[in-house]
């Protein structure tokens, strides 16, 4: 077993693992697995800088996380940026601040280092099961942008399209610095559009229809599960592996882009960090969902994160 940890920043959240890794056999122990908004893309779409006080929220969290590798003994780490840390202009300040705390230099990676790592740490545990066919689709719905990514044992194709939650928002939701709550017909057709174009986009490369089962990452499908089972509070292990229908899906985005933003936060799976911006997410869940004919939507609660660290064992 190697000892690892994996830092994942993005636009909305940064999480940490800390996990002992045993590359023979496949298995990857969690120690730690902890996540933080930080909401880092705060303002990027529009001024294409990250914001001071965004990245002092980044950097704190990178002091809480530097404290818990030194206590877990891990004895590798790597740090992967993403969306955000992409699109800024001034990436060298958030560089400094994460060598200066963790003494590694955080990876600015592509769209479609970014799809690899998602695949791994979303399929490598589905290897030998019989209830889930191939290919693969892979759907990292992140807060800058959403990868996706087809394929069995290995990646097929790949691409990475600026839709997420955080961007999708602020394009078109914010209005005088606070989010419309509900929103608009006109403001929800806006988001539709543009995720339509980007689902374009991506079928360029990736053959979106091909895939016989639809896997879906990050907060906004977790948080969709956890909606859809009625749970009393967050619970990652009811959420991993279960499965959504697209029936299910639709009713959900339809019930939170017409909510208010104190009837998202009532929810009680709901994160804080999540509530003004869950509406747009389930949109893009629900876009991919219509364009693919997926019946359903197995959720994974393993993605880009524990593919950074089999990256590292």
């Amino acid at each position: 077993m190697t000892r690892v940890a994996a830092i994942d920043c993005g636009t909305n959240s940064i999480r940490l693992l800390v996990a002992d890794a045993d590359p023979a056999t496949g298995e990857l122990v969690d120690l730690d697995r902890r996540m933080t908004i930080v909401r880092l893309g705060q303002g990027v779409d529009r001024t294409g800088r990250l914001a001071p006080d965004a990245l002092e929220r980044t950097f704190a969290a990178c002091r809480e996380y530097a404290r818990a590798v030194k206590d877990h003994g891990a004895e590798r780490l790597r740090f992967v940026a993403t969306s955000a840390s992409r699109d800024a202009e001034n990436p060298d300040e958030f560089v400094r601040g994460v060598l200066d705390i963790l003494g590694v230099e955080p990876e600015v990676i592509s769209g479609d280092q970014e799809a690899e790592f998602s695949f791994t740490g979303a399929t490598r545990e589905l290897t030998g099961r019989d209830d889930l066919d191939r290919p693969y689709l892979v759907v990292d719905i992140g807060g800058g942008s959403t990868e996706f990514v087809v394929g069995d044992d290995r990646v097929r194709a790949a691409r990475s399209v600026d839709i997420g939650c955080v961007r999708m928002t602020e394009r078109h939701l914010v209005r005088d610095g606070a989010v419309t709550d509900p929103p608009t017909g006109e403001q929800v057709a806006a988001i539709r559009a543009d995720i339509e174009a980007a689902l374009d986009l991506a079928e360029r490369s990736v053959p979106l229809r091909e895939a016989r089962t639809l896997v879906g990452l990050a907060g906004s499908v977790t948080t969709i599960a956890a909606i859809a089972q009625d749970l009393p509070a967050y619970d990652s292990e009811a959420i991993h592996h279960s499965r959504v229908s697209v029936d299910r899906v639709r009713e959900i985005t339809g019930r939170l882009l017409s909510s208010t933003h104190a009837e998202r936060a009532a929810i009680p799976s709901m994160h804080p960090g999540r509530v003004d911006v869950i509406g747009a997410g389930a949109l893009v869940l629900l876009a991919i969902m219509e364009r693919t004919g997926a019946a359903e939507v197995v959720v994974s609660e393993h993605d880009i994160l524990d593919g950074i660290a089999w990256s590292v064992a």
